[in-house]
């Protein structure tokens, strides 16, 4: 007899098919559904949310990881207006990708098709329920979330709500589905559905990440933990640096692409870093400085230990370090990197050059805040996480990223000789 797992991830398979076909106006007005009943019933689902939110609290929650949770009403506009967008992107399903016609005749396109079932796995962010259902339904999948315990409130209402929707346009409410009541048993059981589960996506802290990473059966993308850093050049423009630095940090410090440390040239940081540490302490942010640093600063600091270097925060927390040359940044960036988002303020084109082309990361960006590393400030619409891997996706995962592809091959009789 299937257990619940299985028997929801059968359901999503036998749904999927039949998004597999729909015609992109069926899946747009989905999408629209979906977000007119998200606002409708925005009352219900930030009851739910501030019950988690509570409970989060009472529990001692970090409060970056409270703030990921928190949902308002401005936030639910948000997500409403991210499936709008989705609706308004072209179609990735039946995009060719490449063709050819060999010389025998025969005739070949490689043309994008979806996944079939993604699973997600995910902390306290109950927006992600919304856009990975939203990318899951335009990019033809049928989606299975495990939100965790502590937004499973919120998260039960927002799947309802979007279930409902589906309906009313004549899908399968079983496109989306929630696994939350099953608890980690049922996490390890999706980890394990192979043959019924095409992809699994873990989004959270690294924790999350390696232990999908490590026990999954079904193929899994890794995406990543953000230990993002901020160089300001020799050459920088001090105001830019300014702007860039606090915005990367404090702009909302409990995401994955808020900056976590900030690597100073030392022919600039005499005049950078006195600025820099008048805008991080009006933020709140506490400043975890060495010794070059913190003589700078002209703010109270904090003595950075080793671990800083490798700690993504996700708080208003900053490492800050002063290095004599280029090389010395880079060499200390691939040291702590883990690959997501790291940025470089420069007015020199050898000093860009040389970082975008020694660093290895999802994203490299010369002259702007790490916050822009975002599906929807990319264009993408919504996400479903940033991949860190090397693997068919990397950086923010849209809907081409939520496609594989298959070859049509039109022939004429030709066979191998």
């Amino acid at each position: 007899m299937d257990s619940a797992i299985t028997s929801i991830a059968r359901a999503a398979k036998a749904a999927s098919r039949s998004l597999a076909t729909a015609p992109r106006s069926v899946k747009d007005a989905a999408l629209l559904a979906m977000a007119d009943a998200l606002v409708a019933r925005g009352e219900a689902v930030l009851a739910a949310n501030a019950e988690d939110v509570a409970r989060a609290r009472a529990a001692g929650m970090r409060p970056g990881l409270v703030d990921r949770l928190t949902l308002t009403a401005e936030r639910v506009d948000g997500i409403a207006g991210a499936l709008r967008e989705l609706a308004a992107l072209p179609d990735p399903v039946g995009e060719v990708v490449r063709g050819s016609t060999l010389p025998n005749g025969l005739r070949l396109k490689q043309v994008r098709v979806p996944m079939g079932v993604v699973g997600m796995i995910y902390e306290a962010r109950p927006n992600v329920t919304v856009d990975a259902a939203g990318l899951g339904i335009k990019s033809g999948n049928a989606v299975i979330l495990r939100g965790g315990s502590a937004a499973a409130g919120t998260n039960t209402v927002i799947v309802g709500v979007l279930a409902d929707a589906l309906a009313t346009v004549g899908l399968p409410r079983d496109l989306v589905q929630s696994i939350d009541e099953y608890g980690r048993e049922g996490a390890v059981e999706l980890m394990h559905a192979r043959g019924l589960v095409d992809v699994l996506v873990p989004r959270g802290g690294a924790d999350l990440i390696q232990t999908v990473v490590r026990e999954a059966t079904v193929p899994a993308i890794e995406t990543g933990v953000g230990n993002c850093h901020v160089y300001v050049d020799a050459s920088a423009d001090l105001e830019d640096a300014r702007r860039i630095v606090l915005n990367s940090k404090a702009q909302r410090p409990g995401v994955c692409n808020a900056a976590e440390t900030l690597v100073v040239h030392a022919a600039i940081a005499e005049a950078f870093l006195p600025l820099a540490g008048r805008d991080l302490a009006q933020a709140g942010v506490t400043l975890h400085a060495d010794d070059d640093a913190a003589r700078l600063l002209g703010v109270p600091s904090v003595p950075a230990e080793e671990e800083d270097w490798d700690t993504e925060y996700l708080s208003l927390d900053l490492a800050v370090r002063v290095v004599p040359d280029l090389d010395a940044a880079l060499e200390h960036i691939r040291a702590h990197s883990t690959g997501h988002t790291e940025a470089i303020v420069t007015s020199s084109l050898a000093s860009a050059n040389r970082f975008t082309r020694e660093l290895d990361a999802a994203a490299l960006i010369v002259n702007a805040s790490t916050r822009f590393t975002d599906g929807g400030q990319f264009g993408l619409g919504a996400e479903i996480g940033i991949s860190t891997q090397k693997l068919h996706a990397r950086g923010p995962m849209g809907l081409a990223e939520l496609t594989t592809t298959t070859w049509i091959v039109e022939g004429e009789g030709q066979i191998r000789e």
